[in-house]
């Protein structure tokens, strides 16, 4: 008897089941197409833009459950008729469970944010720590909630980078499509914190991938409007700050006050940044010399947090409260003086006691402060020609943050995007222009990348610099015994005037040696354990070195101009 014939919606079922099968092994082995990555881009948009609603969800839970405040914009002046013990312990406790995680979960107990998916980015082929990655986001999330003087952006980017990793290591991405995906969970997850798909999209190409390669401009773009409609569905088209009703202005005439003050902001971001670092560098001497634990470094800075917060609450959380207040002019002059002194102390405290969080949020509190106390000066000494001195806090806002950032473009757009006030677009960007001029050449280039710095990463030179430090000697040396290779003798002898390398360094340690002893070729060993002589490996050519950086040059431009 003959098997009957399969039906057409039978065959049909088993061509897609087929068909979705070679298309499923096709994209875990060679990586998708531009059609597939554009999906993958949307999917990751998604999952970004709910992880980061998730986040901003989890802060606002953690803070009715310690504070009992029902809207955390109101945490501020609701902590202003709390018992004054309750103000010192919850920082401790926050910080005591940070520290807990961060040294059970992390190497080095440090939380991991914007600066840890730039190095992703431009070193590990758009991959970060995931472990540590994870860690961090629970950690920053229960600082934020127990009130630590810090901002979501941070690690909502670094948890997004931690998707991204995932999806990539998944899909068996390469090392162009792996920035990409990171681009585009960074760009969802900035969109869904904040509801600026503007400024998401423009914040991971010029902060985080560092080009706007046209490439990777459809692809972001879609995942930072996925994240939007996320932050939408649950908040509504609303703007994170009300502005006053601007008022009639003379901009031309005023516009040398914006520049002043542009000078100011970058004064003030830099001494930011100097003092988060300061706070850091104090707090490693602090533990090394009193022999504090790694895991209690955090409590002890709640501690310091939670006494301060006694006498000034406004200083507790991400401070947009506060922030409001400085961009409707509630505030008077020396209120908003002595608010920004304390805000650059509190988020020292929080940042360098390592318990976590990002610097936008409080950058843009400290901008908006610094704005409003020049505008109340300036429209009290120029009171016929200058205009409301809310336009000076709003352009002081974005001043500040473009320069703590080093991303005047899309932190220009993030503002207006969180105001919704696009009229005073010049005076913003002049501000803005001679801020981050000033502001860049008093550290190095930004807050991340003076953070690299210290980790002796040196990515504000740019590729010539970084990229000798991930190409291996290992991989370019010719061995010991190659036909095209000197002799061990004469090898032994350079050894012994202490020209050679080690064969676990990269091209940053052996470029200078070329040039330092004018040699064309550099006898690579290994250290032997103990007394014990060093062995000797092979042999390294200029030309060779040379040939390797040439290349990893040719790649980094095709991407950036592809």
């Amino acid at each position: 008897m003959s098997t009957p014939e399969p039906s057409f919606a039978a065959r049909t079922l088993a061509d897609m089941r087929s068909g979705s099968q070679r298309a499923w092994h096709v994209l875990l082995t060679r990586g998708p197409s531009q059609f597939q990555f554009w999906v993958i881009a949307l999917l990751t948009g998604i999952a970004a833009g709910f992880a980061a609603l998730f986040f901003r969800k989890g802060i606002s839970w953690l803070q009715e459950l310690l504070y009992g405040v029902g809207d955390p914009r109101n945490l501020n002046s609701f902590a202003i008729d709390m018992p004054w013990y309750w103000i010192l312990v919850i920082p401790i406790v926050g910080g005591l469970a940070v520290g807990l995680i961060l040294s059970r979960f992390t190497n080095d107990g440090r939380v991991r944010a914007v600066a840890d998916v730039i190095e992703g980015a431009a070193l590990t082929e758009g991959r970060v720590e995931r472990r540590a990655g994870l860690a961090s986001a629970v950690a920053s999330l229960i600082t934020l909630g127990a009130g630590g003087s810090s901002g979501r952006e941070g690690p909502v980017v670094h948890l997004a980078g931690v998707i991204a990793t995932s999806i990539s290591t998944h899909i068996n991405a390469s090392g162009i499509t792996g920035r990409e995906l990171l681009g585009c969970a960074v760009a969802a997850a900035v969109s869904a914190s904040f509801n600026a798909p503007i400024a998401g999209a423009l914040f991971a190409l010029e902060v985080v991938l560092r080009h706007f390669a046209i490439r990777a401009f459809a692809p972001i773009v879609i995942a930072s409007v996925a994240g939007t409609v996320i932050n939408r569905l649950e908040f509504g088209d609303i703007t994170e700050f009300s502005m006053p009703d601007s008022s009639e202005l003379e901009f031309y005439v005023e516009l040398p006050a914006f520049l002043i003050l542009g000078l100011v902001c970058g004064l003030v971001a830099a001494a930011l940044i100097r003092s988060i670092f300061l706070a850091e560098d104090f707090g490693d001497v602090a533990c090394r010399r009193l022999s504090i634990p790694r895991w209690l470094r955090p409590a002890v800075a709640g501690a310091m947090l939670g006494g301060l917060a006694i006498y000034f609450p406004h200083i507790i959380g991400v401070g947009y409260e506060t922030t409001s207040a400085a961009l409707t002019g509630e505030l008077l002059l020396h209120e908003a003086i002595i608010f920004a002194i304390l805000k650059v102390l509190a988020v020292a405290i929080t940042l360098g006691g390592r318990m976590g969080g990002g610097v936008f949020s409080p950058s843009l509190m400290l901008g908006a402060l610094t704005g409003l106390a020049f505008g109340l000066m300036a429209t009290a000494i120029f009171p016929d020609v200058s205009g409301s001195y809310a336009l000076y806090a709003l352009a002081g806002m974005a001043a500040v943050a473009a320069a703590v950032l080093g991303a005047p473009i899309s932190t220009t757009l993030i503002v207006f995007e969180l105001t919704g006030d696009w009229q005073i677009g010049i005076a913003v960007m002049v501000a803005v222009s001679t801020s981050t001029a000033l502001g860049t050449r008093l550290v190095n280039r930004s807050f991340f990348l003076t953070q690299l710095k210290r980790r002796g990463i040196h990515l504000a030179e740019g590729p010539q610099a970084y990229l000798l430090s991930m190409t291996s000697v290992a991989g370019l040396m010719r061995p010991a015994g190659d036909d095209s290779a000197p002799s061990e003798e004469v090898c032994r002898a350079m050894i012994d005037k202490g020209i050679h390398v080690d064969i676990s360094a990269t091209l940053e340690t052996v470029m200078p040696l070329f040039d330092a002893h004018n040699v064309n070729y550099v006898p690579v060993i290994a250290q032997a354990a103990g007394d014990a002589p060093s062995v000797y490996k092979g042999v390294l050519y200029h030309v060779d070195a040379l040939k390797a950086f040439n290349l990893a040059l040719a790649s980094l431009s095709r991407e950036e101009h592809g």
